[in-house]
């Protein structure tokens, strides 16, 4: 591998904070789910991801720097071994910098979710990245990896039924995620061990993956409830029918009473998302708008200009409103 200092465009004199943003800016650019088929790009970013991973371990740029290991972290010949001195001197530079786990390194900002945009919803995209705090366990060398922030768009029915989604995670390679049945919007899914190495033996950090529910065009969710209106004819409202109307596993009969008006609401059991909590369907509401024929017919408008000679009923008078 190339220079880590070269790949992210740095000084050896560059502290903790230009690692970061320069990784911040190159990850940007690089991201793999911004340009998915490119395997250049890939490569490139593997080779960025390499570089941030020595050199923000405090411990593991000082080696680098002395010449104990090459870019890829492996044991230069004649450095098999660290003298005491070294390792003290290792440690001093930890403290001074802070390493790759360390909160302090990180500012507990969840800086790369804000890289793209802060998890917005967008069509299509596998995810993006971005380290948070990742609960450091002791200090600079010695702590536990750092979580790493993905979003994933999902469609509205998908999220319903539940669903898969691949994700790009920093280190170049891709994971499918489970998207469970009933998913709400910016719902979040941890995965263990996916994040940012440990340093001193401590574990890797969690993969965090946000959830955007796309809106749909006429579904909408409250809880496990769907919501949705229909449009009825004038005919089926007053005699009465069985029509069909979508539901998020499918189109199912619904019978429509006589006489129904605009407004009138009715249930269908079961038909609703799981509750991940109780693991029970809820229902959808079929919200009922009767509407006119679309140019005017001109019979419909004779029969109702005679009927309205000898009938009359005043509406807004029941509804309180005069």
């Amino acid at each position: 591998m190339r220079d880590p200092y070269q790949i992210l465009g740095l000084s050896r004199s560059a502290g903790a904070d230009d690692i970061k943003k320069a990784y911040r800016k190159l990850a940007k650019e690089h991201h793999p789910d911004l340009t998915p088929g490119n395997a250049a790009n890939e490569e490139r970013f593997k080779e960025i991801s390499a570089a941030y991973t020595l050199l923000s371990d405090a411990e593991k740029r000082a080696r680098f720097d002395r010449g104990e290991i090459d870019a890829s972290g492996q044991e230069r010949h004649g450095f098999g071994g660290r003298s005491r001195a070294n390792a003290g001197r290792s440690r001093a530079y930890s403290g001074a910098g802070g390493g790759a786990g360390d909160d302090s390194f990180f500012g507990g900002e969840d800086w790369f979710s804000d890289l793209f945009g802060g998890g917005r919803k967008r069509g299509g995209a596998a995810g993006g990245a971005g380290a948070s705090g990742g609960g450091a366990s002791g200090g600079g060398s010695r702590s536990r990896g750092s979580d790493i922030n993905y979003s994933v768009s999902v469609p509205f029915v998908e999220a319903a039924q539940g669903t898969k989604r691949r994700i790009s995670l920093s280190n170049g390679k891709s994971i499918d995620v489970t998207v469970p049945p009933g998913t709400e919007d910016q719902a979040k899914l941890r995965l263990k061990g996916q994040g940012l190495p440990g340093a001193g033996g401590f574990g890797a950090g969690d993969a965090i993956v946000e959830v955007h529910v796309e809106a749909h065009p006429f579904f909408t969710r409250q809880g496990a409830d769907i919501h949705v209106e229909v449009p009825i004819t004038l005919n089926e409202a007053v005699l009465g029918s069985t029509i069909r109307v979508p539901t998020v596993s499918g189109p199912v009969a619904l019978k429509i009473p006589p006489g129904t008006n605009t407004g009138s609401t009715l249930r269908l059991r079961g038909k609703g998302v799981m509750n991940q909590a109780t693991k029970q369907a809820g229902d959808q509401y079929v919200k009922l708008k009767v509407v006119l024929p679309d140019p005017p017919d001109a019979e419909l408008v004779k029969f109702v200009e005679e009927w309205a000679r000898t009938r009359s009923y005043d509406v807004r008078k029941k509804a309180g409103l005069e």
